[in-house]
């Protein structure tokens, strides 16, 4: 399915559309981060934080470190100010590189077995589909962060992938 320089090109994308993302928000009022925009959870500050605790999650069942506590519902609060988040974030990006750094195709090709506390229920699947989600499940959010930041008024990051810095 993938191999092990797409998971590298992809941490390198997200890595990028993070810093780029961690300037904007911390241009952002304490009001525009908060206020509710109608996105699945709600505004820009709990988005952010739900995607570094989902990031987190997963980066738990592929390396085997650290989960973050909670769930889905507490998500949304793990890192109280922006300031918190982006030092939180760029460290989650420096875990999310080096293991793409160290995987290797027979790991990728091989599967993931979890307890998946969303499903109930222990779940097994293909590692490579997995990192896959995890990729997609950072783009899904950003484009909702990307969405809400110019609802502000604000400019937004470049998104798109060929643009990519060497």
């Amino acid at each position: 399915m993938i191999d092990p320089v797409y998971c590298q090109t992809m941490a390198r994308y997200n890595r990028w559309q993070n810093n780029q993302l961690a300037d904007y928000l911390l241009a952002l009022t304490e009001e525009e981060l908060d206020r509710p925009r109608g996105a699945f959870f709600t505004s820009i500050r709990r988005t952010a934080n739900h995607l570094l605790w989902a990031d987190g999650t997963w980066m738990s069942r592929f390396d085997g470190g650290d989960r973050p506590m909670g769930g889905i519902s507490e998500s949304v609060t793990i890192q109280p100010d922006i300031q918190g988040w982006a030092v939180a974030r760029s460290m989650m990006d420096d875990r999310i590189e080096d293991w793409c750094e160290d995987i290797d195709q027979d790991r990728l090709d091989g599967d993931l077995s979890w307890f998946s506390g969303a499903l109930g229920a222990d779940v097994t699947k293909p590692l490579g589909l997995c990192v896959v989600h995890l990729f997609n499940h950072q783009t899904h959010h950003r484009g909702q962060i990307h969405a809400m930041l110019t609802a502000t008024g604000s400019k937004a990051p470049v998104t798109d992938l060929f643009i990519l810095p060497d």
